[in-house]
């Protein structure tokens, strides 16, 4: 039997960005060298860097969402966590939600929310299409998910007035904005800019496409638009892993015994057609 990798240690200026909450920060680290590799949500050679490439790094885009109280935040294509995790830790104060399509995925960040005991974070197993009508938000996250114009497509409808997209980009992004701006307009983008953050404690800073809002977008609208070949192709890749996830938890269970989806339209406060559990707190807005 494999012996579960250490989790590396915490650099000096993880205490900079968690405060007192690194404490929160290091369990959830090591939950992430653990159970996150071995059911593959992080790469099996990203356990010595979880936290210069990945916690801290999501973290730090927290300070691009001024301490207002009541505000919601909802990270799109969640994975392990990231950044929805990270900044739910480091900032308390959010209602954050983690939308993920594949209930694998949605099965451990249950857990993991119960492990680190975090009140204000919701787990919805549906993609953000689902939740277009039952939740606004404040401000959207999303790493490594889509092309810009294809994001901007599932995320700025969940957006309330003056709300924000954060879409964590790499080296490309300038050249991604530029190319798409006119595009990124005529779906209602107000505002767009690339964000780098985090440059005074991390080797490098973090750059955030920042996309804003001035009104709710018309999700009609949307629902109309023909995806693009991107977009169809993730769908025809989701249908498929979760067809390959459901058949399996039919078989044995769903990490631990039993399905967390639930194929019900709920709609009401927060919940949309989604399998969500909140972790403590008020219920979503409808």
């Amino acid at each position: 039997m494999s012996e579960t990798p250490a989790a590396p240690p915490p650099p000096p200026v993880a205490a900079e960005v968690f405060g007192e909450q690194l404490p929160l920060a290091e369990r959830y680290v090591r939950l992430l060298a653990d159970t996150g590799i071995s059911h593959g949500l992080i790469g099996p050679r990203e356990g010595p860097r979880l936290w210069e490439r990945h916690v801290l790094n999501c973290a730090v885009v927290e300070r691009l969402v001024p301490r207002v109280d009541g505000q919601r935040l909802v990270d799109v294509g969640s994975g392990a966590g990231l950044p929805g995790i990270a900044i739910a830790i480091a900032r308390p104060d959010l209602e954050v939600h983690l939308v993920e399509p594949l209930a694998r995925r949605t099965a451990w960040l249950e857990e993991t929310v119960a492990e680190l005991g975090l009140p204000n974070v919701t787990v919805h197993t549906c993609r953000a299409e689902d939740l277009w009508e039952a939740m606004r938000a404040d401000w959207v996250t999303a790493r490594a998910v889509a092309g810009i114009v294809q994001l901007a497509e599932w995320c700025l409808p969940l957006l309330a007035a003056g709300g924000s997209l954060l879409a964590l980009k790499g080296s490309k992004a300038y050249d991604e904005l530029e190319e798409n701006r006119t595009r990124l307009a005529r779906l209602g983008v107000t505002d767009a800019a690339i964000r780098e953050v985090g440059g005074d404690v991390l080797a490098e800073p973090t750059t955030v496409v920042h996309l804003s809002v001035d009104a709710p977008v018309d999700t009609r609208t949307f629902r109309r638009r023909t995806p693009t070949s991107s977009g169809s192709a993730r769908r025809r890749s989701d249908r498929k892993n979760a067809g390959d996830a459901a058949d399996a938890s039919r078989g044995r269970g769903a990490a631990g015994g039993k399905s967390r989806r639930d194929p019900g339209h709920g709609g009401g406060r927060g919940r949309g057609p989604s399998s969500s559990r909140r972790r403590g707190g008020p219920d979503g807005q409808g």
